[in-house]
């Protein structure tokens, strides 16, 4: 019956998002007609991909009790890196700016994992050392164009048909392997079981290490991939390219049903969450809103929601 009631919960929950969606939809075809054309789908798809996809490796880390306040500059890393190795070939900027992630998470997974850095502490230092790093290197060993390769610009901000964009198709088999993945597989079920009784898991043998180091991989993974189809649409990179991403990654997993506190959530609802926080920017730019006040907006939403969640585990002990 319990398990019964946690399905109905979740579907009433992802009814509420779509009706918070079609609502900001309705919205901003009120405040602006031309919101309802294809041009402005395609606007909105664009920043939507991305987003989902830092959205979706801060759901990862989430799901055990974790954090990651990396993704930003690791996604400015690696679209940085990828436009510096333009001038080498397409598969080159690409693997270079991946390579980027796939460092960062080893190094932030390893840390947390293996030592027992805290998370939060261990994403926020990898942080500032990428943005030292950036800011040197810009001017040492990383100087040089930074303008992203025509296969990167196409990925980024081109179109396959009509309203549709490529970054649509990157995210749709992405996010469709992520999906099954924490559904289907042994890793998925063993996120879930590391985040909901961490204790259980080690006296049941788990190598919780080598989950948390998987999915931090992961979620740089996923954020290196999103850097680089951000800089693939604005065309050339530079040091604030993901800068005010962390909040809106952060709020769209939060939206979308993923406790703070790990165990709870998955990825069908960041989607949702995703897609309410790239229409609700849209309104916010018709509003002429400043980002300064959308990341208090942002703030206050992770903030309202972490209460609520808090409240709820206090009821359920």
């Amino acid at each position: 019956m319990t398990t019964l009631n946690r399905v109905a919960g979740a579907d009433r929950s992802m009814l509420a998002l779509a009706g918070v969606l079609v609502a900001l939809i309705v919205a901003n075809g009120l405040i602006d007609s031309n919101f309802l054309s294809l041009d402005q789908l395609r606007n909105t798809l664009l920043v939507t991909a991305p987003l989902a996809l830092l959205a979706g490796g801060q759901t990862l880390c989430m799901l055990t009790g974790g954090i990651d306040l990396s993704v930003a500059m690791t996604a400015t890393a690696a679209a940085y890196v990828a436009g510096v190795q333009s001038s080498q070939g397409p598969a080159i900027a690409i693997t270079s700016g991946l390579l980027v992630g796939l460092g960062v998470g080893l190094v932030n997974g390893l840390a947390i994992g293996v030592f027992g850095v805290n998370p939060l502490i261990m994403t926020l230092g990898m942080s500032g050392i990428l943005t030292g790093l950036l800011t040197v290197g810009s001017q040492t060993f990383l100087g040089g164009a930074t303008r992203m390769s025509e296969l990167v610009l196409e990925l980024g901000g081109g179109t396959i048909i009509g309203p549709i964009p490529w970054n649509l198709l990157v995210w749709l088999l992405l996010g469709s392997a992520l999906v099954v993945g924490l559904r289907r597989t042994g890793l998925g079920r063993l996120i879930y079981a590391v985040g909901a009784n961490r204790e259980a898991c080690r006296l049941a043998g788990v190598r919780i290490w080598q989950v948390e180091t998987a999915v931090y991989t992961l979620c740089a993974l996923l954020a290196a991939v999103a850097g680089i189809l951000i800089g693939g649409r604005s065309g050339s990179v530079d040091l604030q390219l993901a800068g005010t991403s962390l909040l809106p990654s952060i709020a769209a997993a939060v939206i979308g049903g993923t406790s703070i506190f790990g165990g709870i959530g998955g990825y069908t609802g960041t989607i949702l969450g995703a897609l309410i926080l790239a229409v609700l920017d849209t309104m916010l730019n018709l509003l002429t809103v400043d980002e300064p006040v959308k990341q208090i907006l942002y703030g206050a939403i992770i903030l309202s929601l972490a209460w609520v969640y808090a409240r709820s585990a206090a009821l359920r002990q």
